[in-house]
């Protein structure tokens, strides 16, 4: 499963979620296609808001917080199956990790092993995040090899 942030313009116009740069990254570092990636019975896909919050100062504003506290538990009930989590930006972190959150995104990403087996955080895969990527460099070289290694066996199953 999934769990991202809110749609951004493109893709609330669109309606096929991730389709869009960020979503190009996002299959890039998980090494799946467009096929398996769009396959329900491979990976589901849940938003923390269901609908285009708007655009802010400097992007797009958070997804609405009345949003996933009505739908997620009901969605979450509809796939027991889920095998591994991803946890996109800080939105789905604070909301699925609570308090065992670190100080910033960057640490609570750093510290992705401490959470189990069965949940990864990640950063937005947004192209706006480049410079996030230079500077954490453990991020390709650690985290994506180990969340790849996590995936085939739930791609697989």
């Amino acid at each position: 499963m999934i769990i991202g942030q809110a749609p951004g313009r493109r893709v609330h116009e669109s309606g096929v979620p991730w389709h869009d740069p960020s979503g190009n990254r996002l299959r890039e570092w998980l090494e799946v296609d467009e096929a398996t990636f769009y396959d329900p019975t491979k990976i589901a896909l849940m938003p923390m808001g269901f609908c285009y919050p708007g655009t802010g100062k400097s992007g797009d504003l958070p997804p609405r917080p009345e949003c996933a506290p009505l739908w997620h538990d009901r969605l979450l009930a509809a796939m027991p199956n889920i095998q591994l989590t991803l946890l996109i930006g800080q939105y789905a972190q604070r909301c699925y990790l609570k308090d065992r959150t670190e100080k910033n995104l960057t640490e609570t990403v750093r510290n992705f092993s401490a959470y189990g087996s069965a949940v990864i955080p990640l950063p937005h895969p947004s192209p706006r995040n480049q410079i996030w990527l230079k500077r954490n460099p453990w991020f390709l070289s650690d985290l994506l090899p180990d969340l790849r290694s996590r995936m085939a066996p739930a791609l697989s199953d």
